[in-house]
């Protein structure tokens, strides 16, 4: 049995089993090369735990209990206490309506909570079942397939072509493997991996087949540390803490009208008990937006189930809105931005051998190459043939010498039609040069192609020929001919130009942090036209840092850099740290931006103020005590039609939607404000006047105080709700469609609040029904005053931001105020390119960006970015391909139709 005090030690990580010869990693892990038993692996689990990254489980009770452990909950469940508990006296039994309608709101909202967001994860957990990775490991002396979640430290895997590792191991005795690390370090060429060398959790083979030894499982392997690291930081995300502070708002505007209520109605106004605990509830049920943890849950679910309907796993739900906000992208290079596929850039291949031309060069490095049980670059090249046959086409393989470390290069001798023996050789260039004997002049030549190649990041292939006159495999052959140089490089995906063209036109800067070399990170910059600003990895320890940029603090050089190579998962999490420190939305290598409804933030604000100075005003200047159910009348049809805002679809913003508290609460408190005014006017001119009857022919109810509750009821209720129209679009409310969902919500729950204010009788609510007459009034009422509510909309966002009357202006849109979408821009840019190509003087760049001053929304580092990537992009235009890109682009034209015509 394996000493349990010595795996402990392994768990532990106090035993270097990544140096150590491979006989001492099988004595530290008191295993053999037969592998374990079944028993032995049960055990082992035991003290290493699953082969898998910990996810915390939570019991489904405490979660659903969750949903009502939250400020907002607690000052509702405060009011449930104060209906049973302090509602009674003068003869009044406790206030039982008001505590059930309480509890069960709270259920209500819990419930659609618990159910909508275990929808969500449920999907999720079934993506993530069916994407289990399998291993085949030897237990008890058999070879079998087994979930690679059951792999412990001493098992014996086996590795071969096509399978991603399953834990870090060492590898036993065969051939060298070539393994893509480009999942862990983002270096897109694979390594060769030798016996004895640890191969890492998440690679993938390339290339041969052998058996290793697994020294480290889940959260102890390099992936897991790096999983670990981001795990680590702080969950509290911008989504929660905005609102935590829209949570807290509302408790102190509560507070705050609570202490002043008390104060005035009972030491100075000496008003009844009973009718002091009423008042108070008013302000408790009704200032408290209990609905929206719950729309919020709704909203981010049903987000994430259309996520994970396309096959995408959403973690934590509040990423989607997180998303919405975000303002920089660190995006991989390898396999993200690019192919992750080795192509030629047959442009620029270079041709030395007489009477050949490039097609020729290609088709000799193809002969070259291996047709089966290919690597990354000889798939490349025979990829690039019309056919793959012609690889072998004409000819009868001989010999074949495969890729070795020491002469770095494959080679292979063949027989023609007519029977003549040759051999051609492809490798590392400096190999090939050595072996072809090149003239002074020729050499220069082709170290002058190959460091310029260098510079823009393409590797270089060499190819020379010769015949084999001795006509033997064995044989050295005539002399070498240097045939050409080929250039390789991992070529971007065809839509991610594109892409990044249209996050920084939408506010959202794209940085590149990629494990290969700084001048391959720039040159795929330069074919993405996201900028060549690229600095290495060392320079975020403040090292190797350019004149220009030694003055630079490290998080500015961040912020301005368009991306960073050479980097490790620590570095990818410091440059994610500093860009949150400077209050960035960041996200780290995403397939794009999720559009997510988002509550209409400052609808809550607005609701709370009104409730609370409403309704304060009312008590305490005219001692009048309004009804608390019929305030958790509103508050539940309030909830129904709020929760139909998840459901919503409005224009989505072209750039970044964050939650801007400054505005949030600038809108509530003015909004707020209006309405509570609005209510206290009706409420002075029917108490106090005649002013409805005498204009409008319906009976007075100034002495009526149940027929008053009635009205005021009815005219809170209708300007409350209709306040959503306002809130959820930046232009004219009355232009932008609601969804049918929600204005249904919206009529239904009127229609209710218009009925119960008509014909209603509770006594236990003070409440007498007031009639059809006064109904039309208060309707009429409340839409003259709903008119100016945008136009208050509009001031507030001038105000804050200097682009509110943009809206005004340009209504067609609601979140956007670039006129025709962007087109007087780009007409500027195609102005730009025909100067450019006719070698007339440019603009200035301040000219070509005279409209940034209407993007106030869009961050200083998207501007210069944009720059940049104008600056990279307009270096193509001297190209023809890259003038007719650049005509196709800015002209609209059909760029499918146009592709065939020239090789990208």
């Amino acid at each position: 049995m394996a000493d349990k005090g010595n795996l402990e030690a392994v768990k532990n990580e106090t035993v270097d089993l990544e140096s150590i010869p491979v006989e001492e990693v099988f004595e530290q892990l008191k295993c053999t090369k037969q592998g374990l038993t079944s028993e032995e692996g049960q055990q082992r689990l035991q003290i290493f735990g699953p082969n898998k990254l910990e996810e915390k489980k939570e019991s489904a009770l405490l979660k659903f209990l969750g949903f009502m452990w939250n400020p907002l909950s607690w000052v509702m469940e405060i009011a449930a206490i104060m209906a049973i508990a302090l509602a009674n006296g003068d003869g009044r039994p406790p206030d039982w309506q008001d505590f059930v309608g309480i509890v069960v709101l709270l259920f209500v909202n819990s419930t659609i909570s618990f159910i909508e967001e275990n929808n969500a994860g449920s999907a999720a957990a079934a993506l993530m079942a069916g994407l289990a990775p399998k291993t085949k490991v030897l237990r008890d002396t058999k070879w079998s397939e087994q979930d690679a979640a059951i792999l412990v430290p001493g098992d014996v895997i086996s590795i071969k072509l096509g399978d991603i590792v399953p834990a870090d191991a060492r590898l036993l005795d065969g051939d060298p493997l070539k393994i893509d690390q480009s999942a862990l370090t983002g270096e897109s060429l694979p390594v060769t991996k030798n016996p004895g060398d640890e191969v890492f959790s998440g690679s993938t083979c390339k290339q041969g087949e052998i058996e290793a030894v697994v020294i480290a499982t889940g959260v102890h392997t390099f992936f897991g540390k790096a999983a670990h690291l981001v795990d680590s930081t702080n969950n509290v995300g911008h989504f929660q803490m905005v609102l935590t502070a829209i949570g807290n708002f509302c408790i102190v505007s509560i507070a705050i009208g609570i202490i002043a209520e008390i104060i005035v109605m009972y030491p100075i106004q000496h008003r009844k008990y009973r009718d002091g605990i009423d008042n108070l509830l008013v302000l408790l049920i009704g200032g408290i937006p209990i609905a929206m943890p719950t729309v919020l849950s709704v909203t981010m679910a049903i987000g994430s189930h259309k996520l994970s309907e396309q096959g995408a796993i959403t973690k934590r739900m509040t990423a989607i809105e997180e998303m919405a906000g975000m303002d920089v992208l660190c995006s991989d290079k390898t396999g993200t931005l690019t192919l992750n596929k080795l192509t030629v850039d047959k442009n620029l291949v270079e041709v030395f051998a007489k009477d050949m031309d490039k097609d020729t060069v290609l088709l000799y490095g193809a002969r070259a190459s291996r047709v089966e049980n290919q690597d990354a670059i000889d798939a490349c090249i025979v990829g690039m043939l019309s056919d793959p046959k012609e690889a072998r086409a004409g000819i009868n393989e001989i010999h074949f010498l495969p890729f070795n470390p020491v002469e770095k290069r494959t080679a292979i001798t063949f027989t023609d039609s007519s029977g003549n023996w040759h051999r051609i050789s492809k490798g590392a260039p400096e190999q090939i040069i050595e072996i072809c004997n090149l003239k002074e002049d020729v050499s220069k030549r082709a170290h002058s192609i190959i460091d310029k190649f260098a510079e823009r990041g393409l590797r270089s292939l060499a190819v020379a020929q010769q015949t084999v006159p001795e006509k033997t495999k064995e044989s050295p052959g005539g002399p070498w001919e240097f045939v050409g140089l080929l250039p390789l490089f991992d070529p971007p995906r065809h839509d991610s130009a594109e892409t990044i063209r249209r996050a920084l036109h939408l506010g959202v800067n794209v940085k590149m942090i990629t494990g290969d070399q700084l001048a391959i990170g720039k040159e795929t910059g330069r074919r993405l036209g996201m900028g060549t600003n690229m600095y290495p990895s060392s320079s975020l320890l403040g090292q190797h840092k350019d004149e220009a940029i030694a003055h630079l603090p490290v998080e500015e050089l961040i912020e301005t850099a368009d991306g960073f190579a050479g980097v490790f998962p620590e570095h990818k999490y410091e440059i994610v740290k500093k860009l949150q420190e400077r209050k960035h939305i960041c996200g780290m290598t995403g397939d794009g931006v999720n559009d997510a409804p988002a509550l209409k933030k400052a609808d809550i604000v607005s609701i709370t103020i009104r409730i609370v100075l409403g309704f304060m005003l009312i008590a305490l200047i005219w001692k009048f005590d309004f009804s608390p159910f019929m305030v958790l009348i509103i508050a539940i049809l309030n909830d129904g039609t709020i929760m139909t805002i998840s459901k919503d679809k409005v224009k989505p913003s072209p750039l970044p939607d964050s939650w801007k508290l400054k505005e949030i609460f600038a809108t509530g408190v003015v909004l707020g404000t209006y309405l509570a005014v609005m209510t206290v006017i009706f409420f002075y001119a029917a108490h106090d006047t005649d002013f409805f009857s005498d204009h409008f022919n319906v009976k007075s109810i100034r002495d009526h105080d149940h027929e008053l509750i009635s009205a005021v009821y009815l005219q809170v209720s209708i300007v409350s709700q209709a306040l959503i129209f306002v809130t959820r679009s930046r232009s004219w409310s009355f232009l932008e469609r609601p969804g049918f969902l929600l204005m249904g919500a919206f009529v239904i729950a009127q229609l209710i609040a218009t009925f119960i204010a008509v014909y209603a009788d509770w006594d236990f609510a003070n409440v007498h029904g007031i009639g059809w007459g006064w109904a039309g009034v208060i309707w009429l009422y409340s839409i003259i005053f709903y008119i100016p509510l945008d136009v208050f909309k509009f001031l507030i966002r001038y105000a804050i931001s200097g682009k509110g009357w943009n809206n005004l202006i340009n209504s067609r849109t609601a979140f956007t105020n670039k006129k025709d979408y962007g087109r007087g821009e780009r007409e500027a840019q195609w102005a730009l390119a025909q100067r450019t190509l006719h070698g007339l003087q440019p603009p200035a760049t301040s000219e070509l960006f005279a409209d940034k001053t209407n993007y106030r929304e869009l961050s200083e580092i998207a501007e210069q970015a944009k720059r940049r990537a104008e600056v990279a992009r307009l270096r193509e235009l001297h190209t023809l391909k890259g003038h007719v890109e650049s005509v196709v682009k800015l002209k609209g034209l059909d760029m499918e139709g146009l592709q065939q015509h020239y090789t990208v």
